[in-house]
């Protein structure tokens, strides 16, 4: 064998060798070959989906009304989303999304409020309602007073806190004025929440609370008479 095929021969083996080596290597170290990467690689995590409503204009979101169809009947409700854009369109997607389907009104203040939005008492209560009951809102109070029939967003005393509770005033709220996020206003079935708001208690939770069967969007009636 000629000394040229000697050294090419030598060079083979060495860079063999070394290769063999550095796989070695990889695989102890926990770093995997690009094969070994593929195969175990973790799937991409998927966009969150949007929402009927999300980047809805001002003048779409107020030509839509909900219709809260509880065990009592029905609750129909308008919106300021001009005054509290954020909030209305959560609202309006939570409805569209059937995420208030089969939720109650879980919390009630005689001759003051009924509140409802927790997820948490829905029949369908899992993993996605539980991420969504976490997004927050930002607070939006504006001038428009919290008066009997008054929609507003609850929330605790940490400003910027709100998620999908909402509550519906069936009495005065003046100290609301200005801190909380009222954007809406019931145009029918303001009856059914006093009927609601009559319930018996322990506390502030309803012994029987009522369900919100159904949350329908639709557009309102006459919307273009709406001041």
């Amino acid at each position: 064998m000629t000394n040229f095929s000697k050294y090419r021969l030598n060079f083979i083996l060495v860079l063999g060798t070394s290769f063999a080596f550095a796989v070695a290597a990889n695989a102890q170290s926990g770093h995997p070959t690009d094969a070994a990467k593929k195969a175990n690689a973790r799937p991409a995590e998927r966009a969150a989906t949007a929402e009927p409503f999300d980047g809805a204009s001002v003048e779409k979101m107020r030509a839509q009304c909900v219709s809260l169809e509880t065990d009592l009947g029905s609750i129909e409700i308008e919106f300021i989303p001009e005054v509290a854009p954020e909030s209305v369109r959560s609202f309006l997607n939570l409805a569209a999304t059937r995420a208030l389907d089969t939720t109650t009104f879980s919390r009630v203040v005689k001759g003051f409020v009924i509140q409802g939005g927790n997820l948490s008492t829905s029949e369908r209560w899992g993993v996605e309602l539980s991420k969504r009951m976490a997004r927050k809102l930002p607070d939006e109070p504006g001038l428009v007073r919290h008066v009997r029939g008054i929609v507003s967003m609850a929330r605790p005393e940490e400003p910027n806190s709100a998620t999908t509770n909402f509550f519906i005033l069936v009495g005065e709220g003046q100290h609301l004025d200005g801190k909380f996020s009222a954007f809406g206003r019931v145009t029918k079935g303001i009856e059914i929440a006093d009927t609601i708001n009559r319930a018996e208690l322990q506390g502030e939770k309803p012994d029987k609370p009522v369900r919100i069967n159904r949350a329908v969007v639709a557009a309102c009636k006459k919307a273009e008479a709406r001041p």
